[in-house]
C-alpha cells in the first residue's frame, strides 16, 4: 500500500517582458522634451523666440535620445553615431530658434569634430585600420580647437596672429606623420608603404603651414 502527497506549488509572479525595456527609452525621450521645453521657455523669455524651430528641435531630441539609450544598452558604433547625429542636428535648431547661427556657427565644427573624435575608443583589430581610425581622430580633435578658435575670435575672447591657422596644418601633418612612422613597429608585410603613404601627405602639410607661418605664399 502506497501513500500519495498532494503536491503543492508556489505560483510565480509573472512579470511582462516589455516593462522593463521600456523604461530608459521613455526616459530617454522624457528628457529630450524637456531640453525641447526648457529651450523654448528661455527663446521666449530673450523676446527672439522662432515657433517653426520646433520642427527642427524635437525630432532631433528624440533621435539623439534614441542613439545614447541605445549605445547605453550595448548599441555600439552605429547607436554612437545616430545619438551625435542627433545632438548636431539638435543643437543647429537651438541656433534657429534663437537666430544665433551667424554668432554660434564655429560649433557647427566643433561639435561634429567632437563626435569623431569621441569615437576614439572603438579600435579595429586590424593595426592599418586602427591607425587610420586613430588619424582621423586626432584630426578630428585639431578640428575641435579650430572651430573653438574661430568662436574665440568671433566673441573677442583673444587676439591671434596673421596666419594663425597654419598652425592647425602643421598640427595635423604632425598627427598624419606620427600614425603613418607608428604602423612601421607592426609586422605586417605592407607597414613601410602604408609608413611612406602616410608620411607624404604629412610632410607637405607640415612644410605648407610653415610656409604660410613665414607668409611665403608663392
Amino acid at each position: 500500500m502506497s501513500t500519495t502527497y498532494p503536491q503543492t506549488s508556489t505560483p510565480t509572479p509573472t512579470t511582462r517582458p516589455g516593462a522593463g525595456r521600456a523604461a530608459p527609452w521613455l526616459a530617454g525621450g522624457s528628457i529630450a522634451l524637456l531640453a525641447c521645453a526648457l529651450v523654448s521657455i528661455l527663446a521666449q523669455a530673450a523676446d527672439d523666440f522662432r515657433w517653426w524651430s520646433l520642427f527642427v528641435v524635437i525630432p532631433t531630441s528624440l533621435i539623439a535620445a534614441a542613439g545614447f539609450v541605445s549605445l547605453v544598452r550595448g548599441g555600439g558604433i552605429l547607436a554612437y553615431a545616430l545619438g551625435n547625429v542627433g545632438l548636431v542636428a539638435f543643437a543647429v535648431g537651438v541656433m534657429l530658434m534663437f537666430g544665433d547661427v551667424p554668432r554660434f556657427w564655429p560649433l557647427l565644427i566643433s561639435l561634429p569634430a567632437a563626435a569623431i573624435a569621441g569615437s576614439y575608443w572603438w579600435r579595429p583589430n586590424d593595426p592599418l585600420g586602427r591607425s587610420f581610425h586613430r588619424t582621423l581622430a586626432m584630426l578630428a580633435s585639431i578640428a575641435v580647437l579650430l572651430g573653438l578658435t574661430f568662436l574665440g575670435i568671433r566673441f573677442d575672447w583673444f587676439h591671434v596672429e596673421p596666419r594663425w591657422w597654419a598652425w592647425f596644418m602643421v598640427a595635423a601633418g604632425v598627427v598624419v606623420v606620427g600614425n603613418g612612422a607608428e604602423l612601421i613597429r607592426h609586422r605586417m608585410v605592407y607597414r613601410v608603404s602604408a609608413a611612406a603613404l602616410a608620411a607624404g601627405p604629412g610632410i607637405v602639410t607640415i612644410l605648407l603651414g610653415i610656409r604660410f607661418l613665414r607668409g611665403w605664399w608663392f
